[in-house]
């Protein structure tokens, strides 16, 4: 119990150097979403969430906070701490195709990686008198990681003449590769009524803290086509060029952890 009480008082301590807003009262209305933009600590007597509504936590801020003497959450309530999305890459270019004959053609361009899922918020949940009419849904999983672009074609390969063969395909380029999910944040509650809280879990609270869906990695360019003979000799036609390598897919985040700690 000693050992709880001096983490409460440490992490009040640390509040001092951050952003937060006090309010005496804060009421959502249903389908209302109330976002900590700028600051990360929210400080309020009574906090009462009705039907579907949202609270989102500040995405620039690695750790968040809500402090409420009084928290009444109906049906449907949310806290959303998840992580961002990361974003898709860009497809890869085609290769050169040479208008002069018998000449190769360039080799596709790979395209970009898909971006890592940002991490999931930290949430630390203060409640000295909680009331539920309803459920909450606290989700802080990372988030989901952008699959890798497809690579370039290969560019198609010059003519032959008579004199000389086609001109080889060039080479598809490498696909990119996936992203890595974000890893979870972690829930934190601090109560006086951490056996009501506990017994609730998966029932009137729900908390998601899953690791981000690791990118695909995407597939590689296809080869460039042949140049070809005027004279329809397969023999004096160029090669196609090789398909390029599939992108590797990412790594899946790591999940976070449910902590219940008295007050």
């Amino acid at each position: 119990m000693m050992r709880t009480c001096a983490m409460v008082v440490v992490m009040l301590c640390s509040l001092c150097a951050r952003g937060q807003v006090r309010l005496s009262k804060l009421v959502l209305k249903p389908k209302e979403i109330y976002e900590l933009s700028r600051f990360d600590i929210l400080v309020v007597d009574s906090l009462i969430m009705k039907d579907s509504s949202k609270i989102i936590l500040n995405p620039l801020k690695p750790d968040n906070f809500i402090h409420a003497k009084v928290a009444i959450f109906y049906s449907g309530t949310v806290i959303d701490g998840k992580g961002l999305r990361g974003l898709p890459g860009r497809p890869g270019k085609q290769g050169i195709s040479p208008s002069s004959p018998c000449s190769d053609g360039g080799p596709g361009r790979m395209g970009t990686a898909g971006t890592d899922g940002g991490k999931g918020i930290n949430l630390f949940l203060y409640i000295a008198d909680v009331v539920f009419k309803g459920t909450l849904l606290v989700d802080v999983s990372g988030g989901d990681a952008g699959d890798g672009a497809k690579g370039g074609q290969g560019g198609g390969g010059g003519p032959g003449t008579r004199l000389c063969t086609g001109g080889n395909g060039g080479a598809g380029a490498l696909g990119s590769n996936g992203g890595n999910g974000g890893n979870s944040g972690t829930v934190t509650f601090h109560s006086p009524s951490i056996p009501e809280l506990r017994s609730m879990l998966g029932g009137r609270i729900v908390v998601r803290t899953y690791g981000g869906n690791q990118g695909l990695g995407a597939d590689g360019g296809a080869g460039g086509f042949s140049g070809l003979s005027p004279v329809g000799n397969s023999k004096m036609d160029g090669k196609t060029g090789k398909k390029g390598i599939k992108g590797k897919d990412g790594l899946p985040g790591k999940a976070g952890a449910i902590n219940f700690q008295d007050k």
